[in-house]
């Protein structure tokens, strides 16, 4: 079983910066894919960023290129969202996702929700205007 605990959403104001943080437990580390995706009310589940721990591949959805950074603590087994220049239409919960290879895998990470396997709880970030 895995489990995925986010941390760092909040609020702040447009033009600034928030840290994400994905702690996972269970697997072996670099034998994942991670994402984040976010979801507004009423909205689909939206792709922002994924990392191949294997490989280092990454990608990064339209809207945020250039804005956010995913990145990998192989030694705390967290995942992290460095999200920058915030506008307003980022507010809204925060997912990070896990996708578990056994073995090795150096494609590039999945942008799909249905490739990943579980889930986190959702963080909720808030930019005011």
């Amino acid at each position: 079983q895995v489990q995925l605990v986010e941390a760092g959403g909040g609020l702040v104001q447009a033009g600034g910066s928030l840290r994400l943080s994905c702690a996972a437990s269970g697997r072996t580390f670099s034998r994942y894919s991670m994402g984040w995706f976010r979801q507004a009310p009423s909205k689909e589940r939206e792709f922002v960023a994924a990392i191949n721990l294997n490989s280092g591949g990454i990608n990064y959805g339209d809207s945020v290129k250039g804005r956010f950074t995913i990145s990998g603590d192989y030694g705390k087994k967290t995942v992290y969202l460095q999200m920058n220049s915030l506008n307003t239409e980022d507010t809204t919960v925060y997912y990070c996702a896990s996708k578990y290879y056994v073995l090795p895998e150096a494609r590039a990470p999945p942008i799909q929700t249905s490739d990943y396997d579980y889930w986190g709880q959702g963080t909720q970030v808030t930019v005011s205007s």
